[in-house]
C-alpha cells in the first residue's frame, strides 16, 4: 500500500509540473525573450535600413531603364520621334530638368503641358507619365542631360551629353559607395548610347564585371 502511496505522490507531482509547464512561460524567461529579441533588432535594424536603402534605389534605376526602353520600342513602332523627357513636376508648370526627378515619354517636348491626358492626336502627345514619389520618393536622380529623342530606328537623334548616363543615388543625404570617403549607398547608373542601346550598370564593381560601369 505504501508503494501505491508513493506511486500516486509522484504521478501527481509530475502531473504539476506539466500542467505548470503548459501555462507558459515564467515572468524572468519573458524578460529575456524580450531583451534578447532587442538586441538582435539593435543588430539587425542598420542592415535592414541599408538594404531598404538599395532597394528603392534599383526599383526607381529600374523605372528609369523601363522608361527609356519604352521610349525607344515606340519610336520604332511608330517609326517617328519619341522622347524620354525628365520633368520637374507633373502639373502643367513642369519644365525639363537634368535632375528630374519624373519622366514623361511622348511625341512632344512637355514642358508647361505635363498634365496633359495621354493621347495620339493631342500635344504634347503623352505615352507615359511617371512620377518619383511612386514607391522611390527617397531616391534622386541626376542626368548629362534632360531629354532622350529616339527615332524611327531606335536610334538617339543626337548624341547624348556625358556619356547618355542617368544616376539614382539617395535622397537622405547620404553618400554613394564611390564616393571619398565612400558611403552606405549603392548607387546606380542607366547608360544610353548613341546607337540607342540601353543598359543599367553599378559604377561601384570594378572593371570586367559584366555589371559595371
Amino acid at each position: 500500500e505504501r508503494l501505491v502511496d508513493l506511486e500516486h505522490v509522484l504521478d501527481h507531482q509530475q502531473g504539476s509540473k506539466l500542467l505548470n509547464r503548459a501555462h507558459g512561460f515564467s515572468l524572468i524567461e519573458l524578460v529575456v525573450g524580450v531583451v534578447i529579441l532587442g538586441i538582435l533588432m539593435a543588430i539587425g535594424l542598420p542592415s535592414f535600413n541599408e538594404w531598404l536603402r538599395n532597394a528603392r534605389v534599383r526599383g526607381a534605376a529600374d523605372a528609369v531603364q523601363n522608361g527609356l526602353l519604352l521610349a525607344r520600342a515606340e519610336a520604332v513602332r511608330r517609326n517617328t520621334l519619341v522622347g524620354f523627357y525628365l520633368v520637374s513636376t507633373t502639373d502643367n508648370s513642369c519644365a525639363r530638368s537634368s535632375t528630374g526627378p519624373h519622366w514623361i515619354v511622348g511625341m512632344d517636348a512637355p514642358d508647361n503641358r505635363c498634365a496633359s491626358t495621354p493621347s495620339d492626336d493631342t500635344a504634347p502627345r503623352i505615352i507615359q507619365l511617371r512620377s518619383m514619389g511612386e514607391g522611390s520618393a527617397t531616391t534622386a536622380l541626376t542626368a548629362g542631360q534632360h531629354s532622350f529623342v529616339f527615332n524611327g530606328l531606335g536610334r538617339l537623334t543626337a548624341a547624348p551629353a556625358s556619356g547618355g548616363t542617368i544616376t539614382l543615388s539617395s535622397s537622405d543625404g547620404l553618400s554613394c559607395r564611390t564616393d571619398s570617403p565612400p558611403g552606405p549607398v549603392r548607387c546606380l547608373r542607366v547608360v544610353v548610347s548613341l546607337g540607342g542601346q540601353v543598359r543599367m550598370c553599378d559604377p561601384s564593381l570594378p572593371s570586367g564585371n559584366t555589371q559595371a560601369c
